[in-house]
């Protein structure tokens, strides 16, 4: 009667295997992206070094990646936005665009078989490029520099294997600017910072969560 417990054992490990197997989950996605610029980013003047300022509200899309099992996740993800730009130093239709990648652990939890909420957070490697004046390609360029982002939002599951992810996130970052003709015009960066509200369109894959 030893086989009994050998029995029991392999029937305890392949029932959590099973569970681990259903609970494994991917999704691929696409974002558009309205942003809005928040501190120095945002203000005109911020003070005598700044020279990433004016910034107004942006649009852009983005692309996400996540994989998990149950309730945790790693994600990846890719940004571009424009924003339009209003200061002494892009004085007519001058903007700013970021472009970047981001890498980090998404938590999320079934409320029901429609609903994910999720918490999500990471870090993100973005770089700012500015263009003064219509048709010009003057202006500056910035440092690719780690920040971090953090959100909260929701997978929304419809059709089986589509859902709707609306988020917001939060992106703070320092990146020093290079402009040229102009030597370290702050040689310890500035904060490049942003609110974003994200609606997004994913496919999960059919062991979904």
């Amino acid at each position: 009667m030893k086989f009994i417990p050998k029995i029991g054992s392999c029937l305890i490990a392949s029932a959590l295997l099973s569970v681990s197997a259903q609970a494994q989950w991917i999704s691929l996605g696409v974002r558009g992206s309205g942003s809005m610029p928040t501190g120095s980013f945002a203000e005109e003047g911020a003070s005598n070094a700044a020279v990433i300022e004016g910034a107004k509200n942006g649009f852009g899309y983005g692309l996400d990646v996540a994989a998990g099992m149950g309730m945790f996740g790693v994600y990846g993800g890719f940004d571009h936005i424009n924003f339009d730009c209003e200061s002494a130093s892009c004085p007519t239709d001058g903007e700013y665009g970021l472009t970047g990648v981001s890498v980090g652990l998404k938590l999320s939890r079934s409320a029901g078989s429609l609903l994910h909420p999720f918490v999500k957070g990471g870090v993100t490697f973005n770089k700012l490029k500015g263009s003064y004046g219509s048709g010009s390609s003057g202006g500056l360029t910035s440092d690719r520099a780690p920040g971090y982002e953090v959100g909260v939002g929701a997978d929304i599951s419809f059709l089986g294997l589509l859902s709707l992810a609306p988020q917001v996130r939060y992106i703070g970052q320092n990146l020093k600017a290079n402009i040229p003709g102009v030597t370290a015009p702050n040689p310890d960066g500035q904060g490049v910072n942003y609110l974003t509200f994200d609606l997004g369109l994913a496919v999960t894959t059919p062991f979904g969560r």
